[in-house]
């Protein structure tokens, strides 16, 4: 009978604490939803399809290991960025018969040696589209922005320019992804050095690696 009860006692708290894991995984959700939704919009275009793609996020979000998350609302903006642009990709597709890299989805922290050599595979090929269509100044400011949330005015403040002139170079970068521009050559050394920065700040939420590289890149230095 002891070992019954004790037994129940033991579930009882087990639910508790998932029930209580989920309401604050909840809370930090419905707290970077408003931002996370005019995200999406702005790479999709589209109402309808930056609310799908927002309830993705939120399964994505339900599902992620949180304990082991240092920042939410960075991994919730790249998950949200990864997924917009994988409609907008798909769209391409459906129109061009094209094929293309997307944004890495949060990496799990318990994945083995091939599992994590395939997400290196993906960050690889969506940092080559990045830097074959953008600027270096478009890429640092987009990445910046609508992949890790920057303000306008940090982000300038990376890149030496205005807040104006960091809009505009956002703004630049969304209609060049939306446009599908491609072509730019792109240097090996640089793509490894953004691939490793970028990796680094997806899934550890260290971004002062990633600003020096991307502040470094749009200035033309080496």
């Amino acid at each position: 009978m002891d070992t019954q009860l004790t037994e129940t006692k033991q579930s009882r708290e087990t639910v508790d604490t998932s029930l209580m894991a989920l309401e604050d995984a909840t809370w930090v959700f419905v707290r970077a939803r408003p931002g996370l939704l005019t995200l999406a919009r702005q790479i999709v275009g589209n109402a309808h399809e930056a609310e799908d793609v927002i309830q993705e996020t939120w399964l994505r979000w339900q599902d992620t290991d949180r304990t082991a998350v240092s920042n939410p609302s960075a991994l919730l903006r790249t998950t949200t960025v990864r997924l917009a642009i994988n409609v907008v990709r798909s769209a391409w597709r459906r129109r061009e018969s094209c094929t293309g890299p997307s944004l890495p989805e949060p990496m799990d922290h318990h994945a083995g040696p091939e599992a994590v050599a395939e997400r290196q595979d993906t960050v690889e090929r969506a940092v080559l589209l990045l830097m074959e269509t953008l600027t270096p100044r478009q890429r640092a400011a987009y990445i910046l922005r609508e992949g890790f949330g920057y303000p306008y005015d940090r982000i300038a403040e990376i890149l030496h320019l205005s807040v104006v002139n960091t809009r505009q170079q956002v703004a630049r970068a969304q209609r060049r992804l939306t446009e599908h521009h491609r072509g730019q050559p792109v240097d090996c050394v640089a793509h490894r050095r953004l691939v490793q920065a970028f990796f680094s700040a997806a899934q550890t939420g260290d971004l002062g690696h990633l600003e020096r590289v991307l502040s470094t890149d749009a200035s033309g230095r080496r």
